[in-house]
């Protein structure tokens, strides 16, 4: 028996490795974390309403780098205009690639909150909400059909995409109908995109990864926010909760994502900002 290795073993082990070095480079570049996690700032609007600067300074400390707006109102956010709001995230090296909206802005001054929305260097304007009052029944939502592609047009002359925001009451059956499916399917799907909550879908029963092979391309946005391990499946910080989230960063090519927002309605433990740090932490351990 010898313990030195034929020639022509030695040449078939260097082939295998050699054929397995690519792949696991291959591998091992994919297995890295994201690069750029961004925040719904509507997670911390008690906080911002009070100190809108030291709070832009904790988010971009924690590590975030992007934000997605709300409070936008008669041209200013938070009492500061665009450019000066702008001013303020370029000092702390945050983008806000992305700003929700109501429907009342859409039907008035719209042209102008697209002008807003560029001056931040914004490429999604998002309508993020519909109030129990606007969607009484099935012909509000067609209505809105046609109200969202309208807007949506504007924006694309604007070089902006239109998107939609969802909660769970759009995946509820009304008049025998589903007003989602009656959103997605009745939208140009090249003019209006849709930013998942992947918290309100889930929480409906929908599969966020079904979603995105039913309709590739479709979601270049994503809400991150968990589920509570508990009988009331409250908001919870991502990756303390019930929802695989590795899963949905596998589907990510699918679904055309590009941003990825940590949000949580409600903060039952500690505070936002405490919540928001352990939400940045635990997007980082997953895998892109």
């Amino acid at each position: 028996m010898t313990n030195s290795i034929s020639r022509k073993d030695f040449l078939k082990a260097s082939g295998a490795l050699a054929l397995s070095l690519p792949f696991l480079s291959r591998t091992a570049a994919l297995a890295k974390p994201l690069s750029s996690v961004g925040l719904q700032l509507y997670t911390l609007r008690n906080e911002v309403s009070k100190d809108l600067a030291g709070t832009l300074k904790s988010v971009a400390e924690i590590g975030y780098k992007e934000l997605e707006l709300f409070g936008y109102n008669n041209g200013t956010y938070f009492g500061k205009t665009p450019k000066e709001l702008r001013s303020m995230l370029d000092g702390l090296g945050l983008k806000a690639p992305s700003g929700h909206f109501l429907v009342p802005q859409m039907q008035k001054d719209w042209d102008k909150a697209i002008d807003h929305a560029k001056e931040l260097g914004q490429s999604y304007m998002v309508c993020a909400y519909l109030f129990p009052q606007e969607r009484t029944k099935l012909d509000d939502y067609k209505r809105y059909v046609d109200l969202f592609n309208k807007s949506a047009e504007a924006c694309k002359k604007a070089g902006i995409q239109f998107a939609y925001h969802n909660h769970d009451f759009e995946f509820q059956p009304l008049e025998g109908q589903v007003p989602y499916d009656l959103l997605l399917k009745g939208t140009d799907p090249n003019l209006v995109k849709m930013e998942l909550d992947l918290y309100w879908a889930t929480f409906a029963g929908k599969d966020p990864v079904a979603m995105f092979k039913e309709n590739p391309g479709r979601f270049p946005m994503v809400h991150l926010k968990d589920i509570a391990k508990t009988e009331k499946r409250e908001f919870a910080e991502v990756g303390t909760g019930s929802i695989n989230f590795q899963r949905i960063m596998d589907a990510r090519k699918t679904a055309g994502i590009k941003h990825f927002f940590v949000e949580q309605d409600v903060v039952s433990k500690g505070t936002p900002l405490e919540a928001i740090a352990i939400s940045f932490a635990n997007v980082k351990k997953l895998s892109v």
